[in-house]
């Protein structure tokens, strides 16, 4: 790691602010430590508060850095995708539960507010993707674009890196699948629906409740449910394959709503849906703890509860093909309640668990021209 980031991140004076403005701002209530630092940081109360008794609020900033490679692989047996790309490290939506916060960790930076502020841009991404496309013996097989953090967060606006990823598998002829909870995806419809016609793109939209409130508080920054229901109306309208992916489902908050999720979704045109049971490993069941005791004291036990309950009595259960859906009582009851309510819509309908590839065209894939050079046909 650079030293300057080093002493950057070593120089964090964490100020106590009042968590009633504080919560409006970001998701995390706190800035834990990550678990790698060498150096531990503690809160205090230094007497000083803004003059307008407004609140303390941290600024997002974006490190622009150039990446070693962008295409990403994995075997986990429970992830319905091989190759993945994230241009963008930590994400401005703020989503209290995103099992990525703990990555951040490995920056020496905390899960906590740190993930939702300090933000870090690929800025290379585009130049790496062809290269790496161009390889000898590449086979082509759907990149999940957003897999870690989501493509289309705020900074997108700015860098286009999302853009110059599906133009760039746009020109080869390359299938890829999008989890998005932007509206910005819209943005981007003069590429995805031609690849639609090829059949070379999916996209999910991540919807877990249609609770305002509730939203607002578990993802601060991100588009309303109500926003998202209408992404998957243009998306449909465009003639592009969608689907909702309800996730991830918190027992005792958000479970309530998977039904009329649905319901809006098939409404709206989606065609497919999947759901994910939230997971907490590592730093990320700290942090969810205090976000509970902030704005859910009274139900705070309850739902710890439940989640242990899915967990085999432990905050999280890491095990491949349990810790999409938990197990036990509960867990079957939420799994039930997904498979009647898609049935009865008419959408294809399934838990995460599973290995299958999504059914988009692999054999049109060409590799990319060099840069700056023409095409002889």
């Amino acid at each position: 790691m650079p030293n300057d980031l080093r002493s950057e991140t070593r120089s964090i004076t964490v100020h106590a602010a009042r968590l009633d403005t504080l919560e409006k701002l970001r998701g995390a209530t706190y800035t834990p430590q990550g678990r790698f630092e060498i150096e531990a940081r503690e809160a205090y109360d230094d007497g000083w508060t803004p003059e307008d008794g407004g609140s303390i609020s941290q600024p997002t900033t974006v490190t622009e850095e150039r990446a070693r490679s962008i295409i990403s692989k994995n075997d986990s047996p429970d992830v319905p995708f091989t190759h993945s790309i994230n241009p963008y490290r930590g994400c401005e939506h703020g989503c209290i539960y995103c099992y990525a916060r703990p990555s951040h960790s490995y920056l020496e930076l905390s899960p906590g507010l740190d993930f939702e502020t300090r933000l870090f841009a690929k800025v290379n991404a585009v130049e790496l993707l062809r290269k790496e496309l161009s390889a000898k013996g590449y086979v082509a097989t759907p990149i999940a674009l957003g897999a870690n953090t989501d493509c289309y967060q705020p900074i997108e606006r700015k860098y286009r890196l999302t853009r110059g990823i599906l133009e760039v598998l746009a020109e080869c002829n390359h299938p890829v699948t999008i989890v998005t909870k932007s509206a910005l995806v819209e943005r981007d419809l003069d590429l995805l629906a031609p690849m639609a016609r090829k059949n070379l793109v999916k996209v999910f939209v991540s919807i877990g409740s249609l609770d305002r409130a509730l939203a607002r508080r578990l993802e601060p920054r991100a588009a309303s449910p109500q926003r998202r229901i209408d992404v998957l109306r243009a998306l449909s309208s465009a003639g592009v394959p969608c689907g909702v992916m309800v996730a991830p489902i918190v027992p005792a908050l958000s479970d309530k709503s998977i039904e009329e999720v649905l319901e809006a979704a098939s409404s709206a045109g989606a065609h497919s849906a999947a759901y994910i049971v939230m997971r907490l490993p590592h730093e990320l069941k700290d942090l969810f703890r205090e976000w509970l005791a902030v704005h859910y004291p009274l139900r705070a036990d309850h739902v710890m509860s439940v989640i242990n309950q899915l967990r085999g009595g432990r905050d999280n259960d890491p095990r491949f093909g349990e810790r999409m859906t938990g197990t036990g009582l509960f867990a079957e009851l939420l799994g039930q309640r997904f498979a009647i309510a898609c049935k009865k819509l008419g959408l294809d309908g399934r838990d995460s668990g599973g290995r299958d590839q999504p059914d988009l065209a692999t054999t049109l894939f060409r590799p990319p021209s060099p840069a700056g050079q023409m095409s002889l046909f």
